[in-house]
């Protein structure tokens, strides 16, 4: 890859005693917390509450916010024999995340949520609850890792790549990496799980959430009903040339790629290949109609701050589960950038995050905002 020319950081020399622990309930979080406390710092754990059921039409709290998981996050502080907390970031939560995920649905983007929680409360909020409280660093569950090298801090992606989550994560700073802890970069799940039967964790067999935390069953467009207080119009399933194939039950139910639950007659298998918003139209084309190689992102941020002024070979992936392929930046202005991929990626979609990498180390990324034909 070219030689990025990387920003100085201003704050390098951070002291390493004292550390805040976002503690969700879970397994990776409970470990996280007793590997930082194994290695010296006085630790403080605590709890995010996002938000209240009513916020989102549930009749239980989701799996960030329930009681079981406060239950079980301050018996596994108690057992460590720290300090934990509850911090409320309810009003924060629906206006950095929830808001801004429904209007990305009725917009026909497909968004990531986890990310922008990430980004404006965890590394944000909670960042800054921690300077408060006198802690130099935040330590959350995330399977990533951080590299300090030559003044510069580095996100890099987790030894056990089947965890990684350094795509989520793309949008920090190197500033807040110079203050953030991810204890678990280096283990594999199998590890954390020995870890916590070693400490007795009641954490320690609980079963991981698949799910956004304030969508726990899975349904986008119920939630999105339930949050708005109204239904959606239904409009026309059209082919590539308009024909009009059927009728479908409103564009937050459908995104990019999807096959099932189309509930229209075909002679073949057909495919939500784009979102036609101001029409209300879906259009439905063949599994070969979803390859495309250049996109368009939006809000894009590079880790070290100083964007690159020309094009770059990286390589870049378009989703969380998504294998990074090799492709070229295009930086533009006004926060946007061109990517063209090598080869044609299926499904590339509105919404989502196209982040890229060197190798290990995730270099930055942005929203997807069209994808190029």
């Amino acid at each position: 890859m070219e030689d990025i020319e990387f920003r100085p950081l201003e704050d390098k020399k951070i002291p390493a005693n004292s550390a805040l622990i976002a503690m969700s309930g879970g397994v990776d979080s409970s470990v996280a917390a007793a590997l930082t406390l194994e290695k010296g710092y006085t630790c403080v754990g605590c709890t995010m509450r996002l938000y209240e059921n009513d916020m989102v039409g549930l009749d239980l709290l989701g799996t960030c916010c329930s009681i079981e998981d406060t239950k079980d996050a301050r018996a596994v502080c108690d057992k460590l024999g720290i300090e934990y907390n509850i911090y409320h970031y309810e009003a924060e939560f629906k206006d950095k995340v929830i808001e801004p995920f429904v209007c990305s649905y009725e917009k026909g983007e497909t968004p990531n949520p986890c990310i922008r929680c990430n980004k404006y409360l965890k590394f944000d909020s909670l960042y800054k609850r921690a300077r408060e409280l006198g802690c130099d660093y935040i330590v959350t569950g995330h399977y990533a890792r951080i590299q300090e090298k030559d003044g510069h801090f580095y996100l890099l992606k987790a030894k056990d790549l089947n965890k990684d989550q350094s795509y989520v994560l793309y949008d920090l700073s190197e500033e807040q990496l110079a203050h953030t802890l991810f204890p678990l970069g280096e283990y594999t799940k199998p590890q954390v799980r020995e870890i916590a039967q070693k400490y007795e964790f009641v954490t320690s067999h609980k079963s991981e959430s698949q799910d956004i935390c304030f969508v726990p069953d899975g349904d986008y467009a119920g939630m999105i009903k339930r949050y708005r207080g109204k239904e959606y119009p239904k409009g026309d399933f059209v082919d590539k040339e308009g024909n009009v194939l059927g009728k479908h039950d409103g564009i937050i139910n459908y995104t990019i790629g999807q096959r099932r639950g189309l509930g229209i007659p075909a002679d073949r298998r057909l495919y939500v290949t784009k979102l036609d918003v101001d029409n209300n139209k879906v259009i439905l084309a063949d599994n070969i109609d979803l390859f495309k190689k250049e996109l368009m992102i939006r809000d894009f941020h590079w880790i070290t701050g100083a964007l690159p002024d020309r094009e770059l070979r990286c390589s870049a992936k378009i989703r969380y589960k998504h294998k990074e392929q090799p492709a070229t930046l295009y930086p533009m202005d006004n926060g946007m950038a061109k990517i063209v991929f090598d080869e044609p990626q299926r499904a590339i979609t509105a919404g989502q995050s196209a982040v890229l990498y060197d190798g290990d180390i995730v270099l930055g990324g942005g929203i997807i905002d069209c994808v190029l034909d």
